[in-house]
């Protein structure tokens, strides 16, 4: 099921709170990256998809790094200030060659926040791929920390109704947040109109999780391509 990195979308996230791989990559020259399984191919690899599919041209080659299943995001970002420009991803494990290959075009034309990414804005793009590990319930909706963890949750809205939500670990460290305001901010995106209150707060099922991002800009691409990578 997709869903939106910001939590503006309803989203249906499973109930598996571990995620099953080795926890390793291997990247093209065989060496093991540390335990680490985020490439900067990755992000290459969603270029080439994204190129493909606005040129109307077949998917490019698999890749060759790690191809196990895990949950995943792809967020697009234009301009010098990289303003977000589409962000969907998967709660559910999926192997990351098809995952990143269907995510890359689905957050890139597909957010219903902006219009599809044109082929005269590509020049002008960065990608950045989370790859979701470490999942945990948490003790309440404080047990998390704010740089570390991303978090989703679960709560009922005021007509009752279950919603959910989620920020990547990046969110709340880029608008300045403390655990607090990443949480009622949540709510919102996730769609509750009442008043926030403490018992609303204690009400919460919180999940945290760790990721592996990595960025890239066209220009770092446009080099490793010509350089054959």
């Amino acid at each position: 099921m997709a869903s939106g990195c910001c939590g503006t979308k309803k989203q249906k996230l499973n109930n598996n709170s571990s995620v099953p791989c080795n926890g390793t990559a291997v990247i093209p020259n065989g060496i093991r990256n540390n335990g680490m399984v985020a490439h900067p191919d990755m992000c290459f690899y969603c270029f080439d998809v994204l190129y493909c599919h606005l040129h109307s041209l077949e998917p490019p080659k698999s890749p060759d790094f790690c191809n196990d299943p895990y949950p995943l995001f792809v967020t697009w970002e234009i301009g010098r200030d990289r303003r977000l420009r589409g962000c969907i991803g998967t709660f559910n494990a999926i192997n990351l060659h098809s995952g990143i290959r269907e995510y890359a075009v689905t957050s890139a034309v597909k957010d219903s926040r902006f219009s599809p990414i044109s082929r005269e804005e590509l020049t002008k793009l960065h990608v950045s791929v989370s790859i979701l590990r470490h999942f945990e319930d948490g003790a309440d909706y404080t047990d998390w920390e704010v740089g570390v963890h991303g978090i989703r949750i679960e709560f009922h809205n005021e007509k009752g109704n279950k919603r959910t939500a989620t920020y990547l670990p990046e969110v709340a460290t880029e608008q300045g947040w403390d655990q607090i305001q990443t949480i009622d901010s949540l709510l919102r995106k996730g769609g509750f109109r009442g008043v926030v209150t403490p018992d609303i707060r204690r009400g919460i099922k919180l999940t945290r999780y760790t990721s592996e991002k990595v960025t890239a800009g066209y220009a770092e691409y446009a080099t490793a391509w010509r350089r054959g990578s």
